[in-house]
């Protein structure tokens, strides 16, 4: 058997396009004392994923030219060479764009696909979930009656982010492109409200949504949205910095025009790396699964089918073309 692998060929000069990947066929590669060997089943798309195909110094190495493009992987185990784990096992690592992977057992998690679909580690059980879990509990610290603002707001991170705001008493508005994502944020999520930032009424729709100001804005694009919430934040409000989407295919940084109100509103604004909290993840896994059990949190995947179709994937992701968390079924 043949192993098939998605890698970078090229870097993006603004944009990516099918052009900046490669497939390519390896033998299967076979696992060495306390290891195995994992059949991949569902990848995890997400946004860091561009900004590992610059060459560009960051929080994590950039993916070399001709190699194998890194993401989040569910699978099975159908060879294994460690004692903590047996064949049929499902299992969460890192093994990227490929269809088969040799891990180490400290590299792998068990999962329980019994009780979730085994694509939810990769979502609301997963990455994501984790980062909307401390990047609003930690930093944004919402307290009851505060309003919430969340961009990206039907995406993987910001639809749970929404809805753990609203379970803790808070307003919350989301920013998303679109009719259709903006009425399944509401209507299905829960959200108070929700602003189509493709309408060309920005910051009039999202002052109307927010009478009373921003209290915790969860920033999920930069660019424009962050610039024009900057102008609707409250003294001594709070910015948790996840994601920056809109900036991410720019060959110029976005020039901003509003960080006057970072200091004249006192607000607090952080970057948010979920590896921060590795040691915890056991604490926001726990509340999730409860929420889940309890049908508290909803959510929605955007799939493609087959390893061939993650380039489209990622580019139906970076343009705003997902909806809910955009996953690669593999097999």
């Amino acid at each position: 058997m043949l192993n098939k692998q998605v890698l970078l060929a090229s870097r993006p000069a603004g944009t990516v396009t099918p052009d900046n990947f490669r497939i390519a066929e390896a033998p299967l590669p076979e696992p060495g004392e306390g290891e195995v060997l994992v059949k991949n089943e569902w990848l995890s798309l997400d946004p860091y994923m561009r900004g590992r195909m610059n060459d560009a110094k960051s929080y994590a190495p950039s993916v070399d030219v001709g190699a194998l493009m890194v993401g989040q992987t569910v699978g099975e185990v159908v060879e294994s060479r460690h004692p903590g784990f047996r064949r049929g096992d499902k299992v969460l690592t890192s093994l990227g764009w490929q269809l088969f992977g040799v891990a180490k057992g400290k590299e792998l998690m068990l999962v329980d696909a019994s009780r979730v679909p085994a694509s939810y580690y990769l979502g609301v059980l997963g990455m994501p979930g984790i980062t909307a879990w401390f990047g609003l509990f930690e930093i944004g610290k919402p307290k009851p009656g505060d309003t919430v603002v969340v961009s990206a707001a039907s995406g993987a991170v910001g639809s749970v982010v929404g809805q753990l705001a609203k379970q803790e008493g808070c307003r919350v508005v989301g920013i998303a492109g679109g009719r259709a994502k903006c009425d399944y944020v509401v209507r299905e999520l829960g959200f108070d409200a929700c602003v189509d930032y493709k309408a060309g009424r920005l910051l009039e729709d999202l002052r109307a949504a927010c009478p009373k100001g921003i209290d915790v804005d969860f920033e999920n694009v930069g660019g424009e949205v962050l610039d024009t919430v900057l102008r609707a934040m409250n003294p001594f409000s709070r910015i948790v910095v996840c994601g920056l989407i809109a900036e991410y295919d720019a060959t110029e940084p976005y020039g901003y025009r509003m960080l006057r109100a970072i200091l004249v509103n006192r607000i607090r604004m952080q970057g948010m790396i979920v590896f921060d909290w590795k040691d915890r993840y056991g604490e926001a896994l726990a509340d999730l699964s409860a929420r889940i059990a309890a049908g508290k949190l909803r959510y929605k995947e955007s799939i493609v089918e087959g390893l061939e179709n993650a380039p489209r994937g990622l580019m139906a992701l970076l343009s705003g073309g997902n909806f809910g968390k955009q996953l690669v079924k593999l097999g």
